[in-house]
């Protein structure tokens, strides 16, 4: 299981994760979730299409909801570049990969590249955006988990080990990953001096299989639970609050109502030194996903989002057990059904 070697120069500079772009059948649920559940703030809206932002955030928009009558998909992930040279550059590095890449036009950015990696994970590359206030100290305003800013994405892929060379190629450095048996299972890569901006976990894909904001505290995540609950949507509420192994954050994972999964965290520890080696973890042993409260249902592992028009591939293995909330309960219920004999 070899980890790729950190590439300090790499051909282009992308800084950091930016943005989703998924789709809704119903907008005006998904505005309510958004805005009074997760606490994002509605830069802009027209008939199809959402523009939010978190509260620290200047640029216009980092999550984009558009309307879409049938299934629930999303669109792309998208990255900042340093510069407008370096998406030039960015074309040139997919191009001699014989990867697709293409010029689209994206309302409130500037030139942006719409690229595919190796998985087929449609990619929005940009070097700016229209900016508006921060409202970050406007206390009075704030609702539900109060999302301060865009963090990381989960991607499911079928190969993490491709997926890893190619993203260590661009730069990407490895903070933390999963191993079995000398294979990657996951890796947590980053831009930005957190521990990810983007995480590769092994199952059929590619696949979305969450997108993350941060949050100042907490209480913040638990007041997202509670305003959720208050407005009958507690059972949005699909995983924790529990604490990580990976990253040791605090978390809490939750549906929107279309099915796309968001996770409010706190927070990250900062990673910018070259002689930081990264943390490895054993799948075998416990603590790894979870380091206290109850493992997440079977459905967290297995339910996630299409990319539009990107065939899912399959594992050409079989995976390993899952430790889900019902294989736990199911053990517990042995173990309790044997003791009293």
């Amino acid at each position: 299981m070899p980890l790729p070697k950190p590439v300090y120069y790499p051909p282009f500079n992308i800084t950091r994760s930016s943005h989703a772009v998924i789709t809704s059948r119903d907008l005006e649920a998904s505005r309510d979730f958004y805005e009074q559940v997760i606490g994002l703030v509605l830069t802009e809206r027209d008939a199809d299409t959402l523009y939010f932002r978190g509260l620290e955030e200047v640029c216009h928009h980092s999550l984009v909801i558009k309307r879409k009558s049938d299934n629930h998909e999303a669109e792309a992930i998208g990255f900042r570049v340093y510069t407008e040279e370096e998406l030039d550059k960015a074309e040139y590095f997919y191009r001699s990969k014989g990867l697709p890449a293409r010029w689209i036009e994206v309302p409130h950015q500037g030139r942006t590249l719409l690229v595919n990696d190796p998985a087929g994970t449609p990619v929005q590359l940009c070097a700016t955006m229209t900016t508006t206030p921060r409202v970050y100290t406007q206390f009075q305003d704030f609702k539900g988990g109060a999302a301060m800013r865009f963090d990381h994405y989960q991607i499911q892929v079928p190969n993490v080990q491709e997926q890893t060379d190619f993203y260590a190629e661009m730069g990407f450095r490895i903070s933390e990953y999963m191993a079995l048996d000398e294979k990657l299972i996951a890796t947590f890569m980053f831009r930005k001096p957190g521990t990810q901006d983007i995480v590769f976990l092994e199952n059929p894909g590619p696949r979305l299989h969450h997108f993350a904001y941060t949050v100042s505290d907490s209480h913040s995540i638990l007041r997202a639970c509670d305003i959720a609950g208050n407005l009958g949507m507690g059972d949005v509420v699909e995983r924790g609050p529990g604490r990580h192994g990976p990253a040791g954050v605090l978390f809490v994972y939750l549906r929107d109502p279309d099915g796309h999964r968001v996770e409010l965290f706190c927070d990250h520890y900062l990673l910018i030194d070259i002689e930081v080696e990264p943390v490895a973890w054993d799948v075998r042993k416990p603590g790894l996903s979870l380091r206290w409260g109850l493992p997440p249902q079977e459905a967290w592992f297995n339910e996630t989002t299409a990319f539009s028009g990107i065939a899912t591939k399959e594992l050409d293995h079989e995976r390993g057990p899952l430790v889900t909330l019902e294989t736990y309960l199911a053990d517990k219920a042995r173990v309790r059904a044997a003791s009293n004999k």
